[in-house]
C-alpha cells in the first residue's frame, strides 16, 4: 500500500501534540518520543482501524510500543551490561597506561624526557624540537633513539608487556 503523505500529515496534525505528551510522560527521552509517535501514526495509518475513538487507539498503540521496547531492553540486560563494562574497562586501561607511561618517563634522564615530550606528546618535528631545546637536530635524533630504547627497558622492568 503506497504511503499517503497527506493522510499521515492529517493524523499527525490532529493527534501528534497529544500523542507526544502521552509518550513523553512514559519515556522522558526526546529521541524515543519522536520515534514512537512516528511509528504509532504510521501503524495506525497502515492498519486503518475502524474504531470509535482514534485518539484512544493511538494511545493504546503508543503504550504497546513503549512496553515492547521496555521488554526488549529487559531481555538483553547482560548484553547491555557487557558493553558498559567493556567501555568502562577500556577507560580504566587507558588511565592505567597513562599512569605507567608517566611513571616510566619520570625515570628517564631529563634530556631524554624532554625529547620524548617534544616529539611524542607535543608532536613537534625534529627541527622544532631542536629549536625549542637549543640542541642540533642530530642530537635530537640521537637522544630520541636512546630515550625510546631506555623507555622500553624501564617499561619491561615495570612488568608492562607490549
Amino acid at each position: 500500500m503506497p504511503l499517503d503523505d497527506e493522510a499521515v500529515a492529517a493524523i499527525y496534525r490532529e493527534h501528534g501534540p497529544m500523542l507526544r505528551r502521552v509518550v513523553w510522560r512514559a519515556t522522558s527521552d526526546p529521541d524515543r518520543v519522536d520515534d514512537i509517535v512516528q511509528e504509532v501514526i504510521l501503524r495506525v495509518w497502515r492498519q486503518a482501524p475502524e474504531v470509535d475513538s482514534l485518539r484512544a487507539y493511538l494511545i493504546a498503540t503508543a503504550r504497546h510500543l513503549i512496553v515492547d521496547q521496555h521488554r526488549a531492553a529487559v531481555r538483553r540486560p547482560q548484553q547491555a551490561r557487557l558493553v558498559d563494562i567493556g567501555e568502562e574497562e577500556s577507560a580504566i586501561d587507558r588511565a592505567l597506561d597513562q599512569v605507567l607511561v608517566e611513571e616510566a618517563l619520570g625515570r628517564l634522564q631529563p634530556n631524554h624526557r624532554d625529547i620524548v615530550r617534544c616529539l611524542y606528546y607535543e608532536r613537534l618535528s625534529v627541527a622544532e624540537a631542536s629549536d625549542r631545546l637549543g640542541v642540533p637536530e642530530g642530537t635530537v635524533k640521537s637522544r630520541a633513539f636512546y630515550a625510546v630504547r631506555n623507555l622500553r627497558v624501564i617499561l619491561d622492568e615495570m612488568g608492562v608487556t607490549r
